[in-house]
């Protein structure tokens, strides 16, 4: 099944979700490469592609798993929330309608 991980970060934490990115990518191009993630990507703090000194305010990531706490536990593992990035992760089951 989906399940979606909703994360928000910290406020002024840029410098420690660029140090703990390498490790935060290489296991998502690991979901990737068993063909389980949909999608993931940051969300900017501002109205821009690039924010710059403003950071980012939470990533979403979709992804398979086999339940609900395989899920969380993966999101439990991220570098980012070792790092101190994340204030909060919520992970919950997503049913991708579109596109098909």
């Amino acid at each position: 099944m989906l399940y979606a991980i909703i994360a928000e970060d910290r406020p002024a934490s840029l410098a420690q979700r660029m140090a703990a990115r390498p490790a935060h990518l290489a296991r998502l191009q690991a979901l990737q490469a068993e063909a389980r993630l949909i999608l993931a990507g940051p969300c900017p703090a501002v109205d821009s592609a690039d924010p710059g000194p403003a950071g980012f305010s939470g990533s979403i990531i979709v992804a398979e798993f086999d339940s609900l706490a395989s899920a969380t536990s993966w999101a439990d593992a991220d570098p980012y929330v070792a790092a101190g990035v994340y204030e909060k992760v919520t992970v919950k089951p997503f049913k991708k309608v579109f596109p098909a």
